[in-house]
């Protein structure tokens, strides 16, 4: 989102003409009106000074950072969707994820912007892209939301290492072969944390299902080759300014906090109930 927007949205939000503001961030008027006009660009002092602002009035500025991108869409086998990367894309884009990733290494993509701007927005030049993926083509698996996402999910991430050989561990070694893309719920904030509390063993496989449908995890679609990844066009990309850094900061800490609050709720009621994660190793099923 510009950030003359964002000003000009928060300065409304406060119900504030541009010389008011101007008092309350310590700048003159005519710096104001020069921002709301994409005349320049506020310093990051000032742009810290914005974000209290906002944040002493109680004014929420998330959404409204979210609201001005492209709307996710689906339609004729193509879907627009997000990306954030923490330094920018430099060339074409490539499977070039870490290896240990929900699905491995991949391009990432997601359903909700939240997602991928909670994951970069620390970085100095992150860089949040709306992205269309074209499926025409293309092998694409689909994991429901249960048991095979998140044992998927543990394989990719080496939780199964140890057991390498294993008859469970062959099968999600196998199951992503001869795809192209794989779609599957976003391991997000939220869910970081119980899919933690699942593989130390302190949630069980009922617990863990449990939180998932507590939780409204969107989809990732993760394009797994070069044809995939030839299939992705970007349709625009915007830099996260230092305004909206800690903005992003602030629902990224309110999710965790969910993500926790919703696990230790969960595993509590249901800690007599299913198997651990290392029973279901041990069992190889």
């Amino acid at each position: 989102m510009k950030i003359s927007t964002i000003i000009r949205y928060i300065r409304d939000a406060a119900s504030m003409s541009q010389e008011e503001f101007a008092g309350e961030i310590g700048v003159s008027r005519l710096a104001v009106t020069r921002w709301e006009n994409d005349a320049s660009i506020p310093n990051r002092i000032a742009q810290t000074k914005i974000y209290e602002f906002a944040r002493d009035n109680g004014i929420e500025v998330f959404d409204h950072i979210i609201s001005d991108l492209p709307c996710h869409a689906e339609e004729d086998n193509r879907i627009v969707i997000y990306h954030g990367s923490r330094s920018g894309i430099d060339g074409d884009i490539m499977p070039v994820s870490r290896d240990r990733c929900d699905f491995g290494r991949g391009f990432y993509m997601g359903t909700q912007a939240e997602q991928p701007l909670t994951l970069i927005y620390s970085n100095e030049k992150a860089t949040m892209y709306t992205v269309e993926l074209d499926l025409t083509g293309l092998n694409v698996l689909r994991v429901p939301v249960g048991m095979d996402w998140a044992l998927l999910v543990a394989y990719s991430r080496g939780k199964m290492d140890l057991n390498a050989g294993s008859v469970l561990y062959e099968r999600y070694e196998r199951m992503l072969r001869g795809y192209d893309v794989v779609v599957g719920a976003i391991a997000d904030d939220r869910m970081f944390y119980v899919l933690d509390m699942f593989f130390r063993g302190n949630i069980t496989d009922r617990g863990l299902i449990e939180s998932l449908s507590a939780l409204n995890l969107g989809e990732q679609y993760v394009a797994l080759t070069e044809k995939a990844c030839g299939n992705i066009r970007i349709l625009e990309q915007r830099m996260i300014t230092d305004l909206e850094r800690p903005c992003i900061r602030e629902v990224s800490e309110r999710n965790r906090e969910y993500g926790i609050r919703t696990a230790d709720s969960i595993c509590k009621e249901y800690r007599r109930e299913g198997r651990y994660f290392d029973e279901i190793l041990r069992d190889g099923k």
